[in-house]
């Protein structure tokens, strides 16, 4: 979509009086005794970071250190710097006049500060970089990016509306951004080194706060944001944190339809966070979460031995306040691997050993680390080749393990969290044919050979009604075939194009969903996605384009969604 059809809401004010010592009103006294209004200061320092990745506070103030996270693409390559911001603390209102200044010590390689219009969008493969500021300091080079936000292009490689790189005369002196009227201003201990238009950089009037290094450390001694005698600026919570569940949600009525049966949607941290119609349709509707990207590989461990779980459990923590269920995604995939995990040699029979304790440690690290929130977990994700045909993908699981490593990955999962129910999440499988009779078969060979595997995720993605259509008449078939065997099936992934027009679109949701809520193999059914707001993909161009294949468009209901709702109270 475009810029301008995003509709940000205003973040919820936080109370003062909930955030003692955080926000001070400053005032005065005249001569003749009349308070005099003075600045608004907010100490950044004390707020919230506790699920910023690479950030922990202590006694003197933040310490930052490298993650290493980035967005690989499809085939592993590439590489998208994925800098965090601090999506489930703490932002600030501002729709005013501000300055921001902070004051970094102990650099080692570079520090960041980053101020956001707003969060990006996190796709699978890309990141959409929001409006913005950026300061990078590597000893006394300063580095001024600045995003305006437009989405045009390859969003891999975004292109800042300015970039420019300056000198400081004092790299541990304080650096300011401020915005005053029209102009935007970057100082370093005082001393203004850049001047330019502010645009539509904060247009939002949310400022959204981030501190990363590329490759180093450093700590923060001061952080403060202010606002002239007059303008607003006020500390402000997650939108989530105000979303209830609805009574007449989606979720209720499947309680009432059949009790025990789940309504879920994938999810991302950064517009649970920034958009309250997300928030609202989100908790309101859905009974169950799937972290969208948070909790892949490339995101809970970057770096080897090192690992990242601050946004995943955000996630989960929003889910456990909610009364709602989480399906973890994923352990095993050939997709989303960091570059230390991707690499790990196979050659020898001695690197085979080698790469597979690397492998083994970060199953047992992961699982134990969400043991006992995890309600289901996909353990393996997409094993076939992803043409559709019915080999296994060429991955360093496969190539550490062989073909039989999802026992092998199963058994490490059980063995770390004997409770979670595990499922083989897999695509095209939704019909019957060749590839569904190999993951038939691959789930039960890895049980017959001492796995644990409780069933089978069938994405149902349907981009394209005439070749991708699931009839009611196949699903119904699919689902009995399994039940027969044992297993049991959640719709883990359902998301359909509307290029038939909206009509097509919601008879094919309400086909899927009402064929799966009548068999009792179907134990869940998730969309992959809540808002098309937040739905993008690159064309073969790389040019973004913006799907509508959801149930929420741009915080409205859909037809689809009316559709899914007359399923469920019918």
């Amino acid at each position: 979509m475009s810029t301008a059809r995003v509709r940000r809401l205003r973040p919820r004010p936080v109370s003062v009086v909930a955030a003692v010592g955080v926000l001070l009103a400053l005032t005065g006294c005249t001569s003749t005794g009349g308070p005099v209004e003075r600045d608004t200061v907010v100490d950044v320092l004390r707020q919230d970071w506790r699920h910023v990745p690479g950030v922990t506070a202590d006694d003197d103030g933040l310490r930052v250190a490298a993650t290493g996270r980035s967005i690989v693409e499809q085939d592993g390559g590439g590489g998208q710097a994925d800098p965090p911001l601090d999506l489930a603390g703490t932002h600030l209102s501002a729709p005013d006049d501000f300055r921001l200044g902070v004051a970094f010590t102990d650099v080692n390689g570079d520090a960041t500060v980053a101020v956001s219009d707003a969060p990006p969008v996190i796709a699978d493969e890309f990141r959409i970089e929001p409006a913005g500021v950026r300061l990078t300091l590597r000893g006394d080079d300063l580095r001024i990016t600045v995003f305006d936000g437009r989405r045009a292009g390859d969003p891999t490689h975004p292109r800042p509306a300015h970039d420019e790189h300056v000198t400081v005369d004092d790299p541990e002196a304080e650096l300011s951004v401020a915005r005053t009227g029209d102009r935007l201003a970057v100082a370093s201990g005082g001393r203004t080194v850049a001047s330019l238009p502010s645009g539509d950089v904060f247009r939002s009037g949310a400022l959204w706060l981030g501190l990363s290094s590329d490759a180093g450390s450093f700590r923060v001694r001061s952080f403060t944001a202010a606002a002239p005698a007059g303008d607003a600026l006020s500390t402000a919570g997650p939108a989530v944190a105000d979303a209830e569940r609805s009574p007449d949600g989606l979720q209720a009525l499947a309680a009432r339809a059949r009790p025990g049966f789940r309504i879920g949607a994938a999810v991302a941290l950064g517009p649970l966070a920034s958009d309250a119609q997300y928030a609202r349709a989100f908790v309101g509707d859905f009974g169950a979460l799937t972290p969208e990207n948070a909790m892949k590989p490339q995101a809970l461990s970057p770096r080897r031995g090192e690992y990242s779980f601050a946004e995943a459990d955000a996630l989960l923590d929003v889910a456990a306040s909610k009364g709602i269920a989480v399906h973890g995604h994923t352990i095993a995939f050939s997709e989303a691997m960091p570059r230390w995990m991707r690499e790990l040699p196979t050659d020898s029979a001695e690197e085979r050993r080698s790469s597979a304790r690397a492998l083994l440690d970060y199953v047992r690290t992961v699982v134990t680390h969400f043991r006992g929130r995890l309600d289901s977990l996909d353990v393996v994700n997409e094993p076939f080749d992803p043409d559709q045909g019915t080999d296994l993908q060429d991955n360093v699981w496969l190539r550490v393990f062989g073909p039989t490593y999802p026992v092998v990955v199963s058994d490490a999962v059980h063995d770390a969290d004997p409770d979670v129910a595990q499922f083989v999440n897999e695509n095209g499988a939704d019909v019957p044919g060749p590839r569904q009779d190999a993951l038939r078969r691959l789930v039960l060979d890895t049980n017959a050979r001492g796995g644990h595997i409780d069933g089978v995720g069938l994405q149902a993605h349907v981009y394209d009604l005439d070749t991708d259509a699931i009839s009611a008449d196949d699903l119904r078939t699919t689902l009995d075939d399994f039940g027969d065997a044992g297993l049991r099936v959640r719709i883990s992934e359902n998301d359909v194009t509307d290029d038939g027009g909206q009509e097509a679109q919601a008879e094919q949701y309400a086909t899927v969903l009402g064929t799966c809520l009548r068999s009792a193999t179907c134990v869940s059914y998730t969309t992959w996605g809540v808002d098309d707001r937040y739905d993008w993909w690159t064309d073969d161009g790389g040019g973004l384009q913006q799907g509508h294949d959801l149930l929420f468009d741009d915080g409205e209901p859909t037809p689809a969604y009316d559709a899914v709702r007359r399923v469920l109270a019918g």
